[in-house]
């Protein structure tokens, strides 16, 4: 097995972009969320990303229901990647966004899928910010992709002031909790996201 035939692994099952990691990339993850502290021995990190309808972005509950969705299909995705691995003898785990705690954007990033922005999400070159991630970890150890080079937000400051809580100001620190008091809410007894104005107003979120 390598990462050609990992790749297509992915692909056939319905992720539109692979980017394979080093586990050694994440060095400067916290405890907890290192490739290793969820699979010993790890030493690949396989990234699958799929994009999402960006008319999802014109309603929140629409958005929240492509949400779930993308979570369920990238989850489903990983689940049958990590059965092929395990069928040329190699430990594998699949990682599904929202559940654990291993960033994906962040794993994605340093698979070579693109780069995060100002408004810490991964914009892709090809699709922009509309990609949905899940993962695999694997003891086998795969060619790692180069990082990407580009860059997108340069001297651009539109999703900062755009945030209604000002979870962006610091570009270094993303302001977790006060992005959360906001966007995640319950409207009439249903989970829903109700902001996410950084991905909307991106003047690149459909990519270049």
């Amino acid at each position: 097995m390598n990462s050609e035939t990992v790749k297509e692994h992915g692909t056939n099952e319905g992720a539109s972009v692979v980017g394979i990691a080093s586990t050694d990339d994440f060095g400067s993850a916290p405890e907890g969320s290192k490739p290793s502290d969820k699979l010993n021995g790890c030493r690949s990190v396989i990234v699958l990303a799929a994009p999402f309808t960006q008319v999802a972005l014109n309603d929140p509950a629409e958005y929240t229901e492509v949400r779930q969705k993308m979570v369920k299909r990238m989850g489903d995705i990983a689940e049958k990647v990590a059965k092929q691995i395990k069928s040329n003898g190699h430990k594998a785990v699949p990682i599904v966004s929202l559940s654990e705690k291993i960033s994906l954007r962040h794993a994605a990033e340093l698979a070579g899928l693109g780069v995060i922005g100002r408004n810490h999400l991964l914009i892709s070159r090809e699709y922009g910010n509309l990609l949905w991630f899940s993962a695999v970890l694997t003891d086998a150890e795969l060619i790692p992709d180069k990082k990407a080079e580009y860059s997108f937000c340069d001297d651009c400051d539109i999703c900062v002031k755009a945030c209604p809580v000002n979870a962006l100001d610091d570009p270094v620190s993303f302001g977790r909790k006060e992005c959360s008091a906001i966007c995640m809410k319950m409207v009439k007894g249903a989970f829903t996201i109700t902001c996410f104005q950084c991905r909307k107003v991106c003047p690149h979120r459909f990519g270049k």
